[in-house]
């Protein structure tokens, strides 16, 4: 069975390393010319006060009869009302098929919701107890979530106040997230869930991706995809384009905003662009159209476009050696619902990234600028995270189990690499990551970490040559409980 794929856009990730400095603007009228480039009609309909005419046929360019390049008569210093907003879509769409080649089916409705509405919505609903334990320890065992905290709470705060809009497949329709009735919507969050929007009427976007790393891989296409389109629309902005100026606002406040899950999280808007700009140069637009009958099978091939499309993930098989004390978590009974998780290399590099964020202590095993990008001094808000570590670019696959005795949460890790040396340097760098969250090593090779520590456990790292498994359990005693070496 196929899922519907929701999309959303989380605006605000990019703006926590920047200081969530909101950006400054006159939000009054237009700004920028509408000077066209040399393929573009020879009539510069953004400087007169006259509409063009309607084209006798549809054409890329052209939407609910506004041109790509034409001005708009509206102010946004009191938000946009339903005609404003009605014109303002129009031409986005005119826009936006413009740069990507492929004309709208239909037209887009675009809703607004309040951020209060929005988290209600989207909490997630009933979950239940063995998906909530499969889910804890999961992040527990990349060092994001500790023992002390609920993994759905922590991800569901943190989407519900970072969110500027999405596009939802099931009703096909764009969702504005604001308290105001009428918003100034941001004209790179509407571009961008446009793309969306294109994107499902020419191709669909239903999804098969089971895994953590499968879904990394399908939305750095899909992101990628729209990031790189709404990029070239917001550079046209001002020199080629009048646009409406960018809200005052950008996202919601509080919140329990965790910069490594932003940082695994935000993997397809910053590596997808790559993959896409690399599509482009060997067959342009129509390569990346052709690509959506073969999405990328992982992070790998969005982070090293080279490899796609042949690279192909290992299936790691992960046998249960556990005590009778020690049960296997099955989060669903549904068999669309794999019961083992596999966390790719994006989620490795988020977990190593954390620790430059976290406020356990100040040790870090990498330094800032591996992990986020600077350009002239200043973040590079197109491509602000690197993903491209020297202890995950040989990853090959992985498989994770969880376990129970009723009480407490065990788990195993299995990750095959591309050559022994690859297996060491994620082993050496892995072990940093525990040494960081409080654990020394023991006589016998183990690692305990310190009861101050929100991940007070016992974990062996065992390297068997292009294979590293990880092993955790309450106590060291334990250890060979949960998974018999």
């Amino acid at each position: 069975m196929r899922r519907p794929f929701a999309l959303v856009v989380l605006c605000a990730v990019v703006l926590l390393l920047a200081g969530c400095q909101a950006p400054s603007a006159s939000p009054e009228t237009e700004t920028g010319g509408d000077d066209l480039t040399p393929s573009e009609p020879a009539t510069d309909y953004g400087s007169n006060d006259s509409a063009p005419p309607a084209p006798a046929t549809d054409r890329l360019g052209y939407e609910n009869g506004y041109w790509y390049n034409e001005s708009l008569s509206i102010t946004t210093g009191d938000g946009l009302n339903e005609t404003e907003r009605e014109a303002v879509v129009a031409r986005t769409m005119a826009r936006v098929e413009r740069i990507r080649g492929l004309e709208f089916e239909e037209t887009v409705p675009v809703s607004v919701v309040s951020r209060a509405e929005y988290r209600n919505n989207t909490g997630g609903g009933e979950t239940g107890d063995s998906l909530r334990r499969f889910d804890n320890a999961k992040f527990e065992a990349l060092f994001f979530i500790g023992e002390d905290r609920d993994s759905i709470a922590v991800q569901n705060s943190n989407r519900g106040e970072s969110v500027l809009g999405y596009y939802s497949s099931q009703r096909g329709e764009i969702v504005i997230v604001s308290d105001s009735e009428t918003p100034t919507i941001s004209r790179g969050t509407l571009a961008h869930e446009l793309v969306h929007a294109l994107q499902d009427q020419h191709f669909g976007l239903e999804s098969d991706a089971r895994t953590r790393d499968q879904v990394q891989g399908r939305n750095g296409m899909v992101e990628g995809d729209a990031v790189a389109v709404t990029q070239t629309y917001t550079d046209r902005c001002g020199e080629e384009w009048r646009c409406i100026d960018r809200p005052a606002q950008s996202g919601g406040g509080g919140g329990d905003r965790h910069f490594g899950i932003n940082f695994m999280q935000y993997f397809p808007y910053s590596d997808g662009p790559g993959l896409i700009g690399a599509l482009r140069e060997r067959g342009g637009w129509s390569a990346v159209n052709d690509a959506y009958d073969d999405y990328p099978d992982g992070a790998a091939e969005v982070t090293y476009p080279e490899r796609y499309p042949e690279w192909e993930p290992e299936s790691v098989s992960l046998a249960d050696r556990s005590s009778d004390d020690w049960e296997r978590v099955r989060p669903s009974t549904d068999r669309d619902r794999p019961d083992y998780a596999v966390v790719g290399p994006s989620a490795i590099a988020g977990s190593m990234a954390y620790t430059i964020a976290d406020d356990y202590n100040e040790s870090s095993v990498v330094r800032t600028r591996d992990v986020i990008n600077y350009e002239d001094g200043s973040l590079d808000s197109d491509d602000p995270y690197n993903y491209d570590l020297p202890a995950t670019d040989g990853w090959q696959g992985g498989r994770m189990h969880i376990y129970d005795n009723g009480d407490e949460t065990a788990y195993v890790w299995k990750t095959t690499w591309d050559s022994e040396a690859d297996a060491r340097e994620f082993a050496d760098a892995w072990e940093a990551v525990i040494a960081h969250w409080g654990g020394t090593r023991t006589a016998e090779g183990h690692w305990v970490i310190e009861e101050d520590s929100p991940y007070t456990d016992a974990v062996a790292v065992r390297v068997d040559g292009e294979t590293v498994t990880v092993v955790n359990a309450p106590t060291a005693d334990e250890l060979d409980e949960v998974h018999d070496a």
